[in-house]
Parts: structure tokens; C-alpha cells; sequence
């Protein structure tokens, strides 16, 4: 870990004097829980094409064979063994000292509730893998149930609901998919807690998405600090009180937890 000891000790002095902390976190916090990212080196698109058209919703509607290779990456994703790293934990100190006012989170993964973060502040944009949702009807259970009718033999599991009513519902995963809207609800409350910190730390993100990525200048503009943690440069580094380059299971926990 290269970090000059006096951007740490800034850092630190920063989280100590927070009352009202928000923390924005990308796919960079669950890499060393082997979750790997979407479009790094050893990103899921960059090393499988293919896969972006099974996170396209257009594609995934249209076409069952798209579906059907979903649910077997669902299925079979390393995803559901991995446990929250040092990272995830250091978050977790905050809301014990009561410093977290909320977590944004672009990641699916249920992660940091699985590391004991409140359900209450944790703010999904983008949803979860733990769950299916019907494109009909809107129905929502817990993924594991879904895909033990796959593990069963069903390729394309439709929506029991709808079929019982004569209807055919389409199965996703409850995640946001490119071409699909985000709800309302979830991104406002993003953007609201935003303009409510005296702190804000983005972790693992390029900040390049949007309009998540907003939030950052939202925050600084009422008056937040903002410290960007990320093991390259990000869209919103112009905006950072203080910057850290660093492994993230590795630095969170001295920046995060007295006498980490």
C-alpha cells in the first residue's frame, strides 16, 4: 500500500469530525470477495461479449435463447459463494458509531447487508441478484426459489402467477438491466441523503455511470466533503476534497475503523 501517511491522517481527521456520512460504492469493493467487474481487464464483458446481451433487456425479452443462458450463469455464478471482505466490514463500523446516514450502492450483490449493514440504509439503484421479478405482473421472490425450478430442468422459468391466470410472464433477475428504468423512488432517495451528508466516500466506482454518479457533485454542492476511494482515476476526481489509490479491503479499514 503506497498512501502518503499526511492523506491518510486527512482522511481519517475527515471520518472522525463526519456526523452524517454517505457512502457510494462500485463493483471495486467486491472484487477481492471474487466478484469480478464488468468492463476491467478481467471484466465479465470484456472476457464474454456475449454476456452484455443477457444484461440488455431488449435482448433478454426477445430472445429465449439469451434467457436461457442467463438462468444457467445465474445458476452456476460464483456469485452466491462469496462472502463481504475487510471492505465491506469497515462500512459496517460506521453505522455502529452511528456515522452512517446511508449507503448507495451500484452493486447487486446484497454484500454489505450480508456484512451486517441495516437493510434501511442501504440504497440498491441498480437492484438485486437475490431476487426475480416478473415482467408482467411485477412479481418478486427470492431468487434461490427460481432457481431451483431451473436446477429442476426449466431452461426459461416463466411467472407461476401469470401462467395461472392464462397470462405469460417473462422471469428476471430484480436487477436493472442497460435499457430499463431505474425507479424513481430508489434514485431520488440516492440523490436526497446526498444533500443531507457532511461527508461523502465513493469506493470502488469510476463514477462514470449515470445518473448515480451525480450524486457526487449533488453532495458537494450542499456543502459535503467528498473523498474518492479507487485504485484508478474516476470522472468526478475534480470534485474530491481528498483522493486515496489504493486496494480497497486493504485501505478502508485505517480510513473507516479508529486504530485500523
Amino acid at each position: 500500500m503506497n498512501i502518503e501517511r499526511d492523506t491518510l491522517g486527512r482522511v481519517q481527521d475527515l471520518v472522525a469530525a463526519a456526523d452524517r456520512i454517505v457512502v457510494l460504492t462500485g463493483a471495486g469493493i467486491s472484487t477481492d470477495s471474487g466478484i469480478p467487474d464488468f468492463r476491467g481487464p478481467k471484466g465479465l464483458w470484456t472476457l464474454n461479449p456475449k454476456a452484455e446481451k443477457m444484461a440488455t433487456i431488449t435482448h433478454y425479452l426477445a430472445d429465449p435463447e439469451v434467457r436461457e443462458i442467463a438462468w444457467q450463469t445465474r445458476l452456476h455464478s460464483s456469485a452466491w459463494e462469496a462472502r463481504p471482505n475487510a471492505g465491506h466490514r469497515a462500512i459496517v463500523s460506521l453505522q455502529d458509531r452511528a456515522q452512517l446516514h446511508a449507503l448507495i450502492t451500484q452493486n447487486v450483490d446484497g454484500l454489505h447487508q450480508l456484512a451486517g449493514v441495516s437493510e434501511d440504509l442501504v440504497i440498491e439503484v441498480h437492484g438485486t441478484m437475490h431476487h426475480s421479478r416478473c415482467w408482467n405482473c411485477q412479481d418478486r421472490l427470492p431468487m434461490a426459489e427460481t432457481l431451483r425450478r431451473v436446477a429442476a430442468g426449466e431452461n426459461d422459468p416463466d411467472c407461476l402467477r401469470c401462467r395461472a391466470r392464462g397470462e405469460h410472464g417473462i422471469l428476471k433477475s430484480d436487477t436493472i438491466s442497460f435499457g430499463q428504468s431505474l425507479v424513481p423512488e430508489v434514485i431520488d432517495r440516492a440523490f436526497r441523503v446526498a444533500t443531507e451528508c457532511d461527508l461523502l466516500i465513493a469506493v470502488g466506482s469510476t463514477l462514470a455511470v449515470g445518473p448515480v454518479n451525480r450524486v457526487v457533485p449533488e453532495a458537494k454542492r450542499h456543502g459535503a466533503q467528498v473523498v474518492i476511494v479507487n485504485g484508478e482515476p474516476t470522472e468526478m476526481d475534480h470534485l474530491a476534497t481528498e483522493i486515496i489509490r489504493s486496494g480497497i479491503s486493504e485501505v478502508l479499514p485505517l480510513l473507516l475503523t479508529p486504530g485500523g
